[in-house]
């Protein structure tokens, strides 16, 4: 009987545990390359993940196989990238070392062109764009918890085929698009939550329950909206409502939001975004693959972005530090001036 095909995740993170972790706990052979902070408390204790809905698995420390060192490289059928963007290029050249002849990449990491990234350095390869829609958080010794739901979006492709089983096995169907660059963009426009959700220091449903702070993301998916319609760019439909309607719900009443958007506040209460994790751990964010990414395609088109490019300045404040005490109705207005300034 043949083995089954070995899978790698590079950059053991929140998202590289989670899914990782996932994957091992139903029998798949995987292998983690971290940082060494990572590294030694799973070692520790082994894996732990839960979900908003009450999945409960571990993975003792002796069963998970992972190190600092690149080695699982060199073995692996599948490498599942999932480090912070700006980290993308410094992975590229790692795999370009040490990748066996065949073997297939994935880029489950935020923004757009990290895929792109990796097939400039790895010629001849095939490397595929994914994208993970949930929130994962680190919850220390081990222990990581999904948040939010959603499936993982990837590009499709025939060399999938040997990895749907162990996927669906672990409760991560992959969800294959032929226009993955629709899914990111409809994704990107969900994460531009994210910078708001940072200079708000609140977790993601509590956010979320307050209009001013809806109102604030509102302006930002408008905006962009804007741009990628002089893009001639449609995105995806990723939520039971189309994009450019979502600004407007988030525009409404508490209350009527609460009975209208049930689904987009079926959060934990704690999750909170991925880029608030890395302001309260003193980490460089990923705001420049995020709204930046609105800011830039608005500059190739020659058309304005003011409340996206605030966003980046405030959260890149926020990561000089001392990071500033935002209320929802300041930093309202704060977008609003800015994109009343630009003749938005």
């Amino acid at each position: 009987m043949a083995s089954s095909p070995e899978i790698c995740v590079f950059g053991a993170g929140s998202i590289g545990c989670y899914v990782g972790g996932r994957l091992a706990s139903h029998g798949a052979p995987v292998r983690f390359i971290g940082r060494e902070r990572v590294v030694a408390e799973v070692r520790a204790h082994g894996l732990h993940l839960t979900d908003w809905r009450g999945a409960d698995l571990k993975v003792p420390a002796s069963q998970v196989r992972i190190d600092t060192g690149q080695e699982a490289l060199g073995t692996a059928d599948l490498v599942l990238v999932t480090v912070k963007s700006a980290a993308t290029e410094e992975a590229g050249r790692a795999l370009a070392s040490r990748l066996k002849a065949g073997a297939s990449v994935i880029s489950f990491q935020n923004g757009l062109h990290n895929a792109q990234v990796l097939r400039g350095l790895l010629p001849g390869r095939t490397v595929l764009t994914g994208m993970v829609p949930f929130n994962v958080a680190a919850q220390g010794k081990g222990a990581f918890h999904a948040g939010s739901e959603g499936t993982l979006e990837v590009e499709q492709h025939a060399l999938l085929a040997p990895y749907l089983d162990a996927f669906a096995r672990a409760g991560l169907p992959l969800k294959q698009h032929a226009d993955i660059g629709a899914v990111q963009w409809a994704k990107l426009l969900l994460n531009l939550n994210n910078a708001i959700n940072a200079l708000a220091n609140l977790p993601l449903k509590e956010e979320l329950s307050q209009r001013a702070w809806r109102r604030c993301v509102a302006l930002a998916q408008r905006e962009a909206l804007a741009v990628l319609d002089v893009a001639r760019v449609k995105p995806a439909k990723l939520t039971p409502l189309p994009p450019h309607w979502i600004p407007g719900l988030l525009g409404m009443p508490d209350a009527v939001f609460a009975v209208l958007a049930k689904k987009m506040l079926a959060i934990d209460p704690k999750a909170r975004s991925s880029m608030w994790d890395d302001l309260h751990a003193g980490r460089k964010t990923e705001v420049d693959y995020l709204n930046g990414e609105v800011v830039r395609l608005a500059h190739q088109h020659r058309v304005a972005a003011p409340v996206n490019s605030r966003l980046v300045e405030l959260v890149h404040e926020a990561e000089a530090g001392p990071r500033r005490a935002w209320t929802g109705d300041a930093l309202l207005a704060e977008l609003k001036q800015v994109g009343l300034s630009n003749g938005s």
